[in-house]
């Protein structure tokens, strides 16, 4: 009796550690097929995610270094969806005319710098830029502006804002007057400052630079603000040169914005801002 009641318990152990050992054998051969589905899945979700898009009409290059050059290759492009890329590229803002909104553009041009690019997307073009004369680098655009051909020009303020403007009183003072000399005749004048045909002069007698740049910023009918009382005469004599080198030679702490009309190949002074940097305690 014993012997059959064992006979029968191990018969029955045997019998439920063979399902156990099956099903742990099913398990194991259904593992790989599940990864191999799962990977197959994925697969194909990234093939559907990975799918490429409608070609654009148009291909754009910005590059940098070692300068900044262009290259568009465009066919029946939309100008505003060159624009806002452009735009992005060279985190410059750009601004387009009324009837340029919808204009398609056709267009192809290799490795060319800022503004002969820009010349071949529209036929009006303005260009702000900020000049920093402490620096080597070129001058930094600040906005962009794709105007229709009779829309007028950008207002100064479109980009190049500022609330600070220094004013320049001149009157019978004793550094304004011309002295007379022994004879009667008046003394040489310790600042004159001229803007004849796109060129400035600039004679300093141990004047103020503030002085000086009130004074130039008289002359070109620009405002200037004067962030420091930086009492540093200037003794020069400068003569027939465009805005951006007289100031370059004047101080290393000025900044001079100006607007670039490349359809008439002008240039222009926005605003003179002098400012000394500011120091860092060690």
């Amino acid at each position: 009796m014993k012997r059959t009641v064992l006979f029968h318990y191990a018969k029955r152990v045997s019998l439920i550690a063979s399902l156990c050992f099956t099903a742990f054998t099913l398990s194991i051969a259904q593992k790989p097929a599940l990864a191999a589905d799962t990977r197959t899945a994925a697969k194909d979700e990234k093939h559907v995610d990975g799918k490429p898009g409608p070609k654009l009409p148009y291909t754009l290059t910005v590059k940098m270094r070692p300068i900044l050059n262009i290259s568009l290759k465009a066919e029946k492009a939309k100008i505003s969806e060159v624009s806002q890329e452009l735009s992005k590229k060279l985190k410059v803002p750009i601004f387009l005319g009324p009837e340029r909104q919808n204009e398609l553009i056709t267009v192809e041009f290799s490795e060319l710098v800022l503004e002969p690019a820009l010349q071949l997307m529209s036929p009006t073009v303005y260009v702000d830029y900020e000049i920093d004369t402490d620096s080597a680098e070129p001058p930094k655009p600040l906005g962009i502006f794709f105007y229709d051909a009779n829309q007028g020009e950008p207002p100064a303020n479109a980009v190049v804002t500022g609330s600070g403007q220094s004013m320049l009183i001149e009157g019978n003072t004793e550094d304004g007057v011309k002295p007379e000399g022994d004879e009667g005749e008046k003394k040489e004048d310790p600042l004159v400052v001229t803007y004849e045909n796109k060129l400035l002069s600039v004679k300093a007698k141990k004047q103020p630079l503030s002085l000086v740049l009130l004074k130039i910023g008289e002359v070109l009918n620009v405002p200037v603000d004067l962030q420091t009382q930086n009492l540093t005469e200037v003794d020069a004599q400068i003569s027939k040169l465009p805005v951006e080198d007289v100031v370059r030679q004047l101080s290393p702490h000025i900044r001079l914005f100006v607007r670039a009309d490349l359809t008439r190949a002008e240039k222009r002074a926005l605003r003179l801002v002098y400012a000394e940097p500011i120091k860092v305690a060690q």
